[in-house]
């Protein structure tokens, strides 16, 4: 196809949520010939990551969720003119602030109209359905859905069927192996050969650690030599502890803080991966991540999980928030080692097939195709 000028707009600062797979989109756009800008708010990971990407960010643009009146109308403003400067041929937005500013912004082109605008709905919540809502969705393109069950929403809201598609969640296969050495997190938390549970979580309220812990507390009961990493930071960290504490899982919990470049090391020090929340994306990408480098997931059905993990296949999908439910889906793994390796190679197989980032990439650019 003809190569597009592309502006990708991510109201966010955060390497959470959107930002992973923004940087993943464009840079797969990139790879296929078109010029992609990207437009986020500077200052933090994201920023930092999407340059390390070789991405272009564009500079001067406020993203910022409140702003006040003047500064609203400088940003409207200054992205008219990125818009029209750059011969944007498509914008691509994230979240509903950008999305707003990029149906405010664009202008109209020499030939008449105004460049598409499509967006992209992380999780369930970001789907409105008010009258506001579905006068912004019907000046926009086309809407994609990182799970069916946003797909469905989009349709509930009031977007044509037709202008939805599902997009799931991408990974780096290339990062994400499923040989990595295990030894040196081993060694640095000296697990020895302990079976060991991963969960890369931010370590804030509604992400489940509460849930895993007291299933984990029932583990430990048949499985005294088991050990559970919780990755990440976070405000509720300290509650956390006092929680571990509490249910005297002092020498079987330990607090790995933030990983980043060794985070493949850290997965590979698992037998298995366990999430209780979606996060920020329901795409879930931790999940995706432990299934790329060949490890079994224990997840509850939120989010993405339900489509992404095959129950019994490649993990378990627990029903319910009751710990004894997470405590039974953890033995049944690592009571038996056969089964989990089993588990993860069928994991690693589902994420080269399901879960490259090319599918997405090319999903999204067929789109971009037809409204263009």
């Amino acid at each position: 196809m003809k190569p597009l000028a592309i502006l990708h707009l991510a109201a966010n600062r955060w390497w959470t949520g959107s930002a992973d797979p923004v940087i993943q989109l464009v840079t797969g756009l990139r790879a296929r010939g078109h010029r992609v800008l990207l437009g986020i708010i500077p200052g933090d990971r994201f920023e930092a990551k999407a340059r390390e990407a070789g991405i272009e960010v564009v500079d001067g643009l406020r993203l910022d969720a409140r702003p006040g009146p003047r500064t609203l109308a400088r940003a409207t403003l200054r992205l008219r003119a990125i818009i029209r400067d750059e011969g944007v041929d498509v914008v691509h937005t994230h979240h509903s602030h950008d999305h707003w500013l990029a149906v405010l912004a664009r202008p109209r082109r020499a030939g008449g109209g105004r460049p598409p605008v499509v967006r992209t709905f992380h999780n369930l919540r970001a789907v409105k359905r008010d009258r506001l809502a579905a006068s912004l969705y019907r000046r926009t393109g086309a809407a994609f859905a990182v799970s069916r069950q946003i797909e469905a929403r989009c349709v509930e809201a009031g977007i044509p069927s037709e202008r939805v598609f599902w997009i799931p969640g991408a990974v780096d296969l290339t990062r994400f192996t499923a040989d990595a050495d295990p030894s040196p997190i081993r060694e640095e938390f000296k697990l020895g050969d302990a079976p060991v549970v991963v969960s890369v979580a931010r370590l804030a309220t509604n992400r489940g650690h509460e849930l895993l812990l007291s299933g984990f507390r029932l583990l430990v009961r048949r499985l005294p030599r088991a050990r559970l990493l919780l990755v990440g930071k976070g405000e509720t960290r300290g509650r956390l502890e006092q929680l571990v504490a509490d249910l005297e899982l002092e020498q079987h919990v330990i607090f790995t803080g933030y990983r980043d470049r060794d985070l493949p090391l850290v997965l590979a020090a698992a037998d298995c991966f366990a999430l209780m929340a979606a996060g920020s994306d329901d795409s879930c990408r931790a999940a995706l991540e432990a299934m790329a480098a060949g490890r079994p997931v224990i997840a509850r059905k939120v989010g993405a999980l339900p489509e992404t993990i095959l129950h019994g296949e490649t993990g378990l999908l627990v029903d319910d928030d009751h710990p004894e439910t997470v405590a039974q889906a953890l033995g049944e793994i690592l009571a038996d080692p056969g089964r989990g390796r089993a588990m993860g190679t069928a994991a690693r197989a589902r994420a080269e097939s399901d879960f490259s980032a090319d599918r997405s990439v090319q999903t999204v650019e067929r789109v971009y195709q037809d409204l263009w």
